[in-house]
């Protein structure tokens, strides 16, 4: 059986790999430019269901699930690769500067222990004697022990060299169309040369509207620019996920810090900005004062892949023969193992081991 995965980000490269495992499928990936030189090395790594979550539901369900297979999947990436991926369980700390917002902690923190997850509020010493270096004007913090971080570069270099060791083929080109046939799709045209396939897979992120035949509406999968920035420090300061309501800090254990990051609808846009960089630097520098010696070291944008409900579409696709992994938004790295299994599942014709129903391409929008 001959798959064909379009988009060799982290979503396209986990797929393969996984489409790879019980060597009986022949898998090939089309990637216009680099794997994963979008938005999956621009990612920050943060495995943070819990950061991110504003209820419960689907997508909080599908998060989780994928946070617990992430240091199985990690260890087994490095296994198969020889590459560390840079996993590390620091938990994080969502940090409350006003009065309203500590309000808003307290209720994220009653509905998330309500369904089973490890939260809890802290004040004053408490705070304190978790990061001694955040800034003494926070209030309070919601401690989320369990969301850890993963270095996407590294690891889009340990799934590289892991697909590539399985035996999953690579070729660069812009796939003009997908090709059908009696209204099935059955393969892609690349650069004019036309590729057969049994199913099509399209992982092509915020890009995955812009593939002529897949009738994906472009407005249903949206670009999001999302700038960020690198400082280095000479050691650490803090350990934890930092984030506040106007940005996060990532800590390296190399002294790095990564700053992010910006919502922007400005289409394909990837330019960096002075207004975006400036909102960043004001975000890390009321986390962490002490960030202001910092070297800034590097900036950069990348594109996420944005619903109007904030799910992503998974499954099959809205043509017979193809099959979709898109719209992950600023999740895509966490739900990077599950959406792998899941299509696995899907391409095998086995039962997903979970409900796709909230996934799918023909929901309301």
């Amino acid at each position: 059986m001959k798959v064909i995965v379009i988009g060799g980000g982290i979503m396209g490269m986990s797929i393969a790999l996984e489409l790879r495992r019980a060597g009986e499928l022949e898998v090939t990936v089309l990637e216009r430019s680099i794997p994963g030189a979008e938005a999956s090395s621009a990612a920050a790594g943060m495995l943070a269901p819990q950061f991110e979550a504003s209820a419960p539901g689907p997508m909080m369900d599908l998060c989780l699930l994928s946070r617990m297979a992430w240091p199985k999947w990690a260890a087994e990436l490095q296994e198969r690769s020889g590459v560390d991926v840079g996993y590390l369980p620091c938990g994080g700390l969502q940090v409350a500067f006003t009065e309203d917002e500590v309000h808003a902690l307290d209720a994220k923190i009653a509905w998330q222990t309500a369904v089973g997850l490890r939260a809890e509020l802290l004040t004053g010493a408490e705070l304190n004697a978790r990061e001694p270096r955040l800034n003494p004007k926070a209030l309070a913090a919601a401690d989320f022990p369990d969301d850890h971080q993963v270095d996407p570069r590294k690891l889009m270099r340990a799934l590289a060299v892991a697909a590539s060791r399985a035996g999953v083929s690579f070729r660069s080109g812009t796939v003009r169309s997908l090709v059908e046939k009696d209204g099935t799709v059955t393969g892609v045209d690349l650069e004019g040369e036309r590729l057969e396939a049994d199913l099509v897979v399209l992982a092509a992120g915020a890009w995955s509207g812009l593939v002529a035949g897949a009738q994906v509406d472009p407005a249903r999968v949206k670009p999001v620019r999302g700038q960020m920035m690198e400082l280095q420090l000479r050691a650490p300061l803090f350990s934890r996920l930092l984030k506040s309501a106007n940005g996060y800090v990532v800590p390296r254990a190399d002294g790095a810090v990564l700053v992010g990051s910006t919502m922007e609808m400005v289409g394909f846009d990837k330019n960096v900005t002075a207004e975006g960089l400036s909102r960043l630097l004001a975000a890390a520098l009321q986390l962490v004062p002490e960030l202001a010696s910092a070297s800034l070291t590097s900036t950069w944008a990348g594109l996420r892949p944005w619903t109007d409900d904030q799910l992503p579409f998974l499954g099959e696709g809205p043509r017979p023969g193809l099959l979709l992994a898109t719209g992950h938004f600023r999740n895509g790295i966490l739900l990077a193992p599950i959406t792998a299994r899941l299509l696995g599942q899907v391409v095998r014709r086995e039962k997903p081991s979970v409900d796709l129903r909230p996934f799918r391409y023909r929901r309301n929008p």
